[in-house]
């Protein structure tokens, strides 16, 4: 079921990448064959500015071209963005998901990359202000990713995707310490409970993530709150003068 609808540097330097070269005129555009994307163009772009990126993984039963519904309930002008297309086809027959076994995760980096690149020869980007993000099934995957890879990305963000289980996502431990992650869950979620969440939240604070949690009064969809909370959280990062220092304590909160 797709509930969008109800809502109106040593790893890899990106900085290697082309830079842009034409403003893309649309607010959207997305790739007409192939593994697809999606591009999302801010308001009044001003080419001279380097945005930060948001890569969106979509979730389950939709497309690439979920980021162009998700983004106007994050920022109409502070980002680009970017929605590369799941990696199989969905079990309903509608839209597609994202695998999680080791195939599936090795080629959602790859088009996650790709989706960058894409995004980098379009538009300024700032290749410090890259944030992966995902609903659902794309929740998961962007922590997969952004676990696997800890220094591709500035942050990552699951809204209502479970905490990745299988496939040592601790692996990188040492690498990922002071890594910064958005976690935001529905209190009434069947998939991503609040006792697994808590688990989440207690393995993270030992791995010595910066782990912002924030549980909304809702099950398993995304609600304007979470996006809106979500631009808060990305905004205080990029206009902070001095990286965030790393905690094990994190930050929790809860909407009524």
């Amino acid at each position: 079921m797709n509930r969008i609808q109800n809502l109106v540097d040593d790893a890899l330097d990106w900085s290697a990448i082309p830079a842009p070269s034409v403003e893309l005129p649309l607010t959207s555009t997305c790739s007409p064959s192939g593994p697809t994307h999606c591009l999302f163009t801010p308001e009044h772009y001003e080419a001279n500015y380097a945005y930060p990126l948001i890569v969106w993984l979509h979730g389950p039963d939709d497309d690439e071209r979920q980021v162009a519904q998700v983004m106007p309930l994050v920022s109409l002008r502070n980002y680009v963005a970017v929605g590369p297309r799941g990696t199989d086809a969905a079990e309903s027959g509608i839209g597609y998901q994202w695998s999680q076994n080791a195939d599936g995760v090795a080629e959602a980096e790859r088009r996650v990359m790709a989706a960058v690149a894409a995004a980098r020869r379009a538009f300024n980007i700032a290749p410090g202000r890259i944030y992966l993000a995902g609903y659902d099934c794309g929740g998961t995957m962007a922590l997969r990713i952004a676990l696997n890879q800890p220094r591709w990305f500035a942050g990552v963000l699951s809204i209502s995707g479970a905490f990745p289980t299988t496939g040592r996502p601790l692996a990188r431990l040492n690498e990922l310490r002071g890594s910064e992650i958005f976690l935001a869950t529905g209190r009434h979620s069947k998939q991503y409970p609040e006792h697994e969440v808590c688990r989440t939240l207690r393995l993270l604070h030992a791995a010595g993530m910066s782990v912002n949690l924030r549980q909304y009064p809702c099950d398993d969809e995304v609600t304007s709150d979470m996006l809106a909370d979500m631009d808060r959280w990305i905004m205080e990062q990029v206009s902070s003068l001095q990286p965030a220092a790393a905690s094990q304590q994190g930050h929790y909160s809860r909407r009524k």
